[in-house]
């Protein structure tokens, strides 16, 4: 090879890390999306539209929601995972979507884990356990004595099979023994509805979706799967303070891109999420809902993921979960 030659290769190899240190730093350079793989109005569309107006603040263009229900959140979630790794394609995932579907749906082909790369937990939700109020118990003790005693006569509701509302009422049945029947909806609000409506006698969700119709009368909350009283709503028991320890059930959802996503990419959108999560209001707001704020660096969120996805895969296949066809 001539000097000459050598001299290109030399100038070539040192101009691509500048151009793609120069694309990193115009990101973004046009509207993201943010993909919520379940239905509008549950908890995941509720938590990316409070961060959205400092987020786009912080990121200078605007964020594109798109509520994309079905299939336990595997819809929505293989949009992502099947998009360009470069920022404007994310997710905003539950529980389910990172540390229960591959042990639910081992044939679905997604691990995601491997699928995603992971940004930040962003909210963490502590589980209020909803009834309708012509069921003739106050506490959580006496709606399991009345599950007992009317076996195989009551239903319970989840956005879908698989996700983390239907495994910890599953979980519920593993403790206690109670028979009650699953019936999945499209959604949270759905899964709500149909408490209100007394065609399900159970629904696991986060404060923020039931406290008007509990407000209202139309649901009634019988205890929070958490391991201490929400800020809010202080006269609502602890499960464990109901008869049931330890019994902490928490959905929760974060932030990720398809894996392969440069890192200064996801470290702009990790700080503006962190920046969302500082703000005044946005706190309060968490706090009114029975919100907990996230904000794990991506390291942290990803070792966190892998220890629970450990103790979900043991509950799924202890109860024998796994959906195989």
């Amino acid at each position: 090879m001539s000097a000459i030659s050598r001299r290109a290769v030399l100038t070539l190899a040192a101009a691509v890390p500048l151009i793609s240190t120069r694309s990193f730093a115009a990101y973004p350079e046009r509207p993201i999306m943010v993909i919520v793989p379940y239905a509008p109005g549950g908890a995941g569309d509720i938590t990316i539209r409070l961060l959205s107006e400092v987020m786009e603040k912080q990121l200078g263009k605007p964020l594109v929601i798109d509520a994309r229900g079905g299939g336990g959140g595997m819809i929505g979630a293989k949009a992502v995972a099947s998009a360009a790794p470069d920022g404007y394609t994310l997710m905003m995932g539950a529980t389910n979507n990172f540390v229960i579907n591959q042990f639910m749906l081992p044939k679905s082909g997604l691990d995601p884990l491997q699928a995603f790369d992971l940004i930040t937990r962003v909210a963490v939700v502590p589980s209020v356990m909803y009834t309708h109020p012509s069921v003739p118990a106050k506490t959580l003790g006496e709606f399991i004595a009345y599950a007992k005693a009317n076996p195989g006569k009551l239903n319970y509701s989840s956005p879908s099979a698989g996700t983390a509302p239907h495994l910890a009422v599953e979980r519920l049945k593993q403790l206690t023994g109670i028979q009650i029947t699953h019936v999945p909806f499209r959604g949270a609000p759905e899964a709500l509805q149909a408490v209100v409506q007394n065609d399900v006698q159970l629904y696991l969700a986060g404060w923020g979706v039931g406290r008007s119709l509990v407000q209202s009368g139309q649901v009634k909350a019988l205890a929070v799967a958490a391991e201490q009283r929400l800020p809010n709503v202080p006269d609502l028991p602890t499960a464990t303070e109901s008869g049931l320890p330890g019994y902490v059930m928490e959905n929760w959802w974060g932030l990720a891109a398809p894996h392969g996503t440069p890192k200064p990419v996801i470290q702009a959108i990790y700080a503006a999420t962190r920046a969302a999560l500082q703000d005044k209001a946005v706190l309060k707001r968490f706090d009114e809902l029975g919100f907990l704020p996230g904000g794990e660096t991506p390291e942290q969120f990803t070792r966190n993921s892998e220890t629970e996805a450990t103790m979900w895969k043991d509950i799924v296949a202890k109860g024998g979960f796994a959906v195989k066809e």
